[in-house]
Formats: C-alpha cells, sequence, structure tokens
C-alpha cells in the first residue's frame, strides 16, 4: 500500500513539474532539435557540393594533360603525306616527320600564328604586303627595303594564284632586266616565267588576268604601280 502511494506521488510530481516549465525553454528545446536537424542537412549540401566541385577539376585536369599531349605530338609530325614505297615491299602511305621549315611549307595559309606584321599576308614561308598607292619600281623597291622585305620574288604556280587572288590591280614584282637577262631582286636568274606576251620593257608587273600562267607584263621601269613586298620567315 504504501509503494502504491509513492508511485502515485512520484507521478503526480513529475506531471506537476512538466506542466511548471517556462514556455521560453520548451521552445528553447524544440529550436534546438531543429538546428540540429538543419545544421546536419547544411552538411550533406555542403559534402555533395565540395564532391562536385572535385569531379569538374579532375575532368579539367585530365583535358589539360590530353591537350598537352596532343600539341607536343602536333608540332613535329607533319600532315599525313604519301609517298611511294618499293613495289616489291608495297608499304602504306605514313605520316613523315619534318623540320619546323617543311611543315611551314604545307600548313594552310590561314595559319599565319602572328608571325607576318599587321597588314601582311601569309603563304607558306613568306609574308606578302600589297601596296594600296603607285610608286615606280625603284622607289618601289626601296619602300619594301624599308618594311624589311623586298619586292616579290614568285617562283612557283602556287605563289602566283595566291597573289593573284588576293590583288585585284597591277604590281611591280623584284623582276628586271639586266642587259639580255632578267633577275629577281635576290640576283637569282629567271627560271619558270609567266609571260603574257613577249617581254618589251625592263621591269616586271604581274597583273590579275587569266590565265595565271600567262598574266606577267612589263612596263618602263619609271612607270607608277602599284607593288608587292615580300619578307620571307
Amino acid at each position: 500500500m504504501y509503494i502504491k502511494f509513492c508511485r502515485s506521488y512520484g507521478e503526480d510530481k513529475k506531471d506537476e513539474a512538466s506542466k511548471n516549465l517556462s514556455p521560453e525553454l520548451s521552445v528553447e528545446l524544440e529550436g534546438g532539435k531543429g538546428k540540429g536537424k538543419q545544421t546536419e542537412g547544411n552538411m550533406r549540401a555542403y559534402r555533395a557540393a565540395c564532391l562536385f566541385l572535385s569531379i569538374i577539376c579532375l575532368v579539367l585536369l585530365v583535358a589539360v594533360i590530353l591537350l598537352s599531349m596532343k600539341l607536343q605530338t602536333g608540332s613535329t609530325v607533319c600532315l599525313e603525306r604519301e609517298h611511294s614505297a618499293p613495289a616489291d615491299k608495297g608499304d602504306a602511305p605514313l605520316a613523315q616527320r619534318c623540320s619546323q621549315e617543311e611543315c611551314l611549307d604545307i600548313l594552310p595559309t590561314h595559319l599565319n600564328c602572328g608571325r607576318c606584321p599587321a597588314g601582311w599576308l601569309f603563304f607558306r614561308r613568306s609574308c606578302f604586303y600589297l601596296s594600296t598607292y603607285r610608286l615606280n619600281w625603284d622607289k618601289s623597291q626601296s619602300n619594301c627595303t624599308a618594311r624589311g622585305g623586298a619586292l616579290a620574288v614568285v617562283t612557283s604556280l602556287k605563289a602566283q594564284n595566291f597573289l593573284i587572288e588576293k590583288g585585284k590591280m597591277e604590281y611591280w614584282i623584284g623582276l628586271r632586266r639586266k642587259g639580255a637577262t632578267w633577275t629577281w631582286v635576290d640576283d637569282t636568274v629567271l627560271g619558270e616565267s609567266y609571260w603574257e606576251d613577249v617581254p618589251e620593257n625592263d621591269c616586271g608587273i604581274l597583273s590579275n588576268r587569266n590565265p595565271p600562267e600567262k598574266n606577267w607584263l612589263t612596263s618602263p621601269c619609271n612607270f607608277v604601280s602599284f607593288f608587292i613586298c615580300q619578307l620571307q620567315l
């Protein structure tokens, strides 16, 4: 009987104590539980964000490494070129390694790579400047020399076609007759030529007429014309 009374008395006291708790304390306890849940949620979001950023950094690092390897190998291997192999071996076409000059020689003409000065055109291993004003042959050569080059030396049909495509006028080139011999400004004797008619005057002009195989003209050297400068790389 006494034990039953004690149990009943203790339960009444516990209920009374819980009723006497201040509302502020109850709110604080409930708020503490909510803050704990919020902190746990923030930690999960933070960990997820860190994992996502780490994956992005890893992908970028791999991409940088692959690009670096590609650039290093691409600087020494030329574009694929076919070469003739002995008939008894029947080897397939292979990519050949080449010097920097040989690779430049076969690169597309739009890959200037910052080699030419502003206003110059890049073709193969040279820069070309097409004037927008007229001078006679000697002054044109002096103008090109002041720019670090000389009047253009056109020794291939590819260069001929390139200059015709870019230029719409008639231009002095570095070709002049000395006695009975036509020579370039670098003192080499004229080899392959693209004369339209039999040369009659002393200085050579490249025109934009077709066909490109026959569009060189001659004119007196004191005649004023546009001109093409060449800067070899």
